[in-house]
């Protein structure tokens, strides 16, 4: 594993040549962002099934180490929608404190992962997986939303979905109209706020203010942050560490994992969004690094898991953020506020931060993917509504792993369907110069196989298949390689198994134009010397010219010299690439002291 010892933050780059209206901007894009902040980080704790004060600790901490630390120069860390669903089961499951401990796992593998430069490797999550599990996760947040939304009177709410469904529709009943009238309103409010308005006067806030002031004073018989909750405390607390066992420890590996790889998702994710509207370029590896610094110190501080949020970004962005300070001004407002304003907040209605996180889920649902399932290849769909329905319907670690490995299978399959391996002659040739087949005659008992596309695994099978085929074993038979750039080890063992069954009936094999990733890996696993470097020819008339040779037949000439001249140089050009290749597999192995070759 390459594990780098690298640590550089966006922020050392970003004060070099840092001006005072730099400053201005980052101050203004700051506070707007960290009033934006407040209510989505309250909303997202409570929705997780802790405090309201724990997302705003979250937001903090978090958002101050990610833009302190990371390797983006305007991201805004904090709490997002991604984590409500597997942050409520395990506080369900497992406790509160538990909660902290495995964030704080996920933050040591998120801090490996960037150590070891895995950030480029999240790339290749393939899309329909982190389309289905987004859409599910705004299925499940809104579900979520549903008790408070309604003022239903329900005492517990289960944490799987169907259940969920089924204790809300017991107790549609309760509905209390005065909450869902507030609900309502603000949740309009937020929708049909003029976007010309919203970088000045986020849409949030002003649900936020109206509904806490209607409530007021008007003593609206609805649940408060301060009835349910009793208040925010108006001071960070005392850092503490969870109790550590190592049973605990073994049972959360697995959510710890996937808040790990969810985080990773979205921090990377939103980097790359920022990147487009900056037209700028992040550090992965950096990235994964603050989150997981983040992750470790944040549940010290009674937070919850924390990653790139890509809504605040995007309005810090808008507000004219230049740098990472914008990000620190942003934790620093909302680290004033707590100080200064925490007693008001106890006024704040819950049926108007419900009206918040229904906006995030509808935002966040990827819905217009459905209407665009016909149009895609069958087994993306496939994918992406396994992701989905696992999403909602079981759990977002099990959506996860299993559409990660059907994505496998199903790209695993499309590669080998790529893969031909056809017999041809001088009629069905297709390749040109001394490549082609055209003029030349191929002797009797010579046969002429083309494998195009990558042999990996999955095609291997279609050699011996595409042999059987044919119906007749040939004296000599004529494989050419020069459209395969991928193989591996079953690729490599089915060359392997097919020179076997031909030398024990004394038939002969011949290589024709093997590329460099297949020729270096069949000379490290000593199958060229099994196989005799004479029958390794660097283009299909050395290949014929070695055929007639071991079938005692006269050579054909070559009556053209530049011809003459290619075949001479390719020839010497793949001996000294193998050559090359001996020699730098002989300077990088380790002798038996252990340590490489000076």
């Amino acid at each position: 594993m390459n594990v780098s010892l690298a640590f550089r933050p966006k922020l050392v780059d970003a004060l070099k040549g840092y001006t005072r209206q730099d400053l201005s901007a980052d101050l203004i894009a700051g506070l707007t962002v960290g009033i934006v902040a407040l209510p989505l980080a309250m909303a997202f704790a409570i929705a997780s099934g802790v405090k309201p004060e724990a997302g705003i600790f979250t937001a903090i901490i978090a958002g101050f180490l990610i833009s302190a630390l990371g390797g983006s120069r305007v991201a805004i860390g904090g709490p997002t929608g991604a984590f409500i669903v597997i942050l409520y089961g395990i506080y369900a499951k497992y406790g509160a404190e538990n909660l902290a401990l495995c964030t704080m796992m996920a933050g040591v593998i998120l801090l490996v992962m960037g150590a070891a430069r895995l950030g480029t490797m999240i790339k290749f999550i393939p899309y329909p997986v982190t389309m289905g599990f987004t859409s599910g996760i705004a299925v499940l947040i809104f579900a979520t939303q549903i008790k408070d939304f309604f003022g239903l009177r329900v005492e517990r709410v289960p944490s799987e979905f169907v259940e969920k469904l089924m204790v809300l529709a017991e107790h549609a009943g309760s509905c209390q109209w005065p909450t869902l009238a507030l609900a309502g309103a603000s949740l309009t409010i937020i929708l049909g706020w003029p976007k010309r308005w919203q970088r000045h006067v986020p849409g949030s806030i002003v649900a936020l203010v109206l509904g806490t002031v209607v409530v007021g004073l008007f003593h609206l018989p609805v649940e408060t942050i301060g009835s349910r909750f009793g208040g925010i405390p108006q001071a960070l607390p005392t850092p503490q560490l969870p109790t550590l066992s190592w049973e605990n420890l073994r049972q959360l590996v697995q959510p710890a994992t996937t808040i790990a790889l969810l985080a990773a998702i979205e921090s990377l994710l939103c980097a790359v969004v920022a990147d487009g509207m900056i037209d700028d370029r992040h550090d992965s590896n950096q990235e994964l690094m603050a989150q997981g610094i983040a992750n470790i110190a944040t549940p010290l501080f009674g937070g919850i898991a924390a990653t790139g949020a890509i809504a605040r970004t995007a309005t810090s962005i808008k507000c004219g953020a230049r740098s990472p300070v914008a990000g620190i001004v942003h934790a620093v407002t909302l680290l004033g506020i707590i100080l200064a304003a925490a007693p008001l907040a106890r006024f704040i209605p819950l049926a108007t931060l419900s009206a918040v996180l229904v906006n995030v889920a509808l935002n966040m649902g990827e819905w217009h993917n459905f209407g665009r399932l016909r149009k895609w290849p069958r087994s993306d769909a496939v994918v992406f509504l396994t992701a989905f329905s696992l999403t909602v319907i079981i759990d977002l670690t099990v959506a996860v792993e299993i559409g990660m490995v059907l994505a496998a299978v199903l790209f695993i399959k499309r590669v080998s369907e790529t893969t031909q391996i056809t017999a041809v002659d001088e009629s069905t040739e297709t390749e040109g110069s001394q490549h082609s087949l055209v003029g030349k005659e191929i002797p009797k008992g010579v046969m002429v196989y083309r494998i195009f596309g990558s042999f990996f695994f999955g095609a291997a099978d279609k050699l011996e298949t595409a042999l059987k085929r044919n119906g007749q074993e040939p004296e000599v038979l004529i494989l050419r390689m020069r459209k395969v750039l991928a193989m591996d080890a079953t690729g490599l063992n089915a060359l392997e198994d097919l020179h076997d069954r031909l030398h024990v009936r004394g038939k002969h094999l011949i290589l024709s134009g093997p590329h460099t990733q297949p020729l270096f890996m069949m000379d490290k696993a000593g199958f060229l010397d099994r196989l005799g470097k004479e029958n390794v020819c660097a283009n299909i008339e050395l290949a014929l010219a070695r055929a007639r040779e071991i079938l005692g037949l006269p050579t054909v000439p070559t009556h053209d010299p530049l011809q003459q001249e290619k075949q001479r140089i390719e020839a010497a050009r793949r001996e000294l690439s193998l050559a090359l290749e001996r020699a730098n597999h002989a300077l990088n192995a380790p002798p038996s002291g252990g340590e490489k070759p000076k």
